[in-house]
């Protein structure tokens, strides 16, 4: 059952997209099926989501007009992924993350901001989201293009600390390599958001999964506060009982 909060969020974004369309839309002739095409000019018509799926992540210029087809399938696509029907998600570059959503009328933009937080602060505090809680960051940060909310949001709590666990363990994976962990995020906003994430979790990250018992973890993030050879030259890696 999703929060409140979530309920509300995805009421405004129903509210800022009802019945936008892409008008004059053609897709893809060889990729698109008429058919499946002309939802896209259709307002207020629901659209098989496994089609929502696929227009979600397709390249731009599939399209006559990418940011009206990213209007049009918000609604669903927003309570989709919310609620798990999407199918995935992180297996390719969002739509969202493609426009400049941030630019659109501030009712639009505020709508999908609103959403993407409480669609983060419902997932913190659910055992089991629909995806997988590192997948729901990384697609929260590619479309927002920062991290900032979304770390200074994480929720205290065991299921949140939980999840805390699960995301460093994959983010340390490329971050003790100086590689970003983000799938999707090619956009010039990225390098500063792995810098931030970095940071927050060699810092406040460390100390929560400290706290929480996660002691290699914590060991393992603290590491990413010294430069590349420090890192590498630390006695964690020949001994990690010892620095534990």
């Amino acid at each position: 059952m999703s929060s409140a909060a979530l309920d509300a969020a995805l009421a405004g974004v129903d509210t800022a997209f009802d019945g936008f369309t892409s008008p004059d839309e053609t897709g893809c002739g060889y990729c698109h099926a008429s058919e499946e095409t002309a939802y896209l000019r259709t307002p207020n018509v629901r659209i098989p989501v496994d089609v929502v799926r696929y227009y979600l992540f397709e390249v731009p210029d599939h399209f006559n007009d990418h940011a009206a087809v990213m209007r049009r399938l918000l609604p669903q696509a927003a309570r989709a992924m919310a609620d798990g029907t999407l199918g995935s998600i992180a297996y390719g570059a969002h739509g969202l993350s493609r426009v400049d959503w941030r630019s659109w009328p501030a009712e639009q933009a505020t709508a999908i901001q609103a959403f993407l937080h409480a669609w983060w602060q419902d997932a913190l505090a659910t055992p089991e989201p629909p995806y997988g809680i590192d997948d729901i960051f990384d697609t929260c940060v590619t479309i927002a293009r920062t991290v900032t909310p979304f770390l200074e949001g994480w929720a205290l709590g065991p299921v949140a600390d939980v999840h805390l666990a699960h995301c460093a363990d994959v983010w340390l994976y490329d971050l003790v390599s100086d590689f970003s962990p983000f799938s999707w995020w090619y956009h010039d906003t990225m390098d500063a958001g792995v810098a931030e994430l970095r940071a927050w979790l060699s810092g406040p990250g460390a100390a929560r999964l400290h706290v929480a018992g996660e002691y290699d973890l914590a060991t393992r993030s603290e590491l990413l506060a010294l430069s590349h050879d420090e890192r590498w030259a630390h006695p964690y890696w020949t001994s990690p009982s010892a620095t534990n």
